[in-house]
């Protein structure tokens, strides 16, 4: 598992493996009936993590979006996308994407 990954998703991996297993069949399952390549689909979650102020996923997310070639101004824009519609509680997730961006491998 990334060092991305939270501690409370570590958790839930391993304190309910069926669970998780079953949560992220599903996960893959949509990932596949998407239409966005994989750069855009990356950059389109980030957007909704941030306007659903989910930080802890952030920095995992922002690893996908980097190695599918996500530039840092691109993770920037997705992360702040959202002020229109969801106002300036996106700008909560600038430090850990820019963070996860600077410090994560292609």
């Amino acid at each position: 598992m990334s060092n991305d990954t939270s501690d409370a998703f570590k958790l839930f991996l391993s304190s309910a493996p069926a669970h998780a297993q079953a949560w992220l069949g599903g996960v893959r399952g949509l990932g596949a009936a998407s239409g966005l390549d994989p750069k855009t689909s990356a950059l389109a979650y980030l957007a909704v993590l941030a306007a659903m102020r989910l930080e802890s996923g952030i920095s995992f997310h922002v690893a996908q979006a980097k190695a599918a070639g996500a530039t840092r101004e691109e993770v920037l824009s997705a992360i702040l996308i959202g002020l229109p519609a969801a106002g300036n509680t996106v700008i909560g997730a600038l430090p850990a994407a820019l963070e996860a961006f600077d410090h994560s491998s292609p």
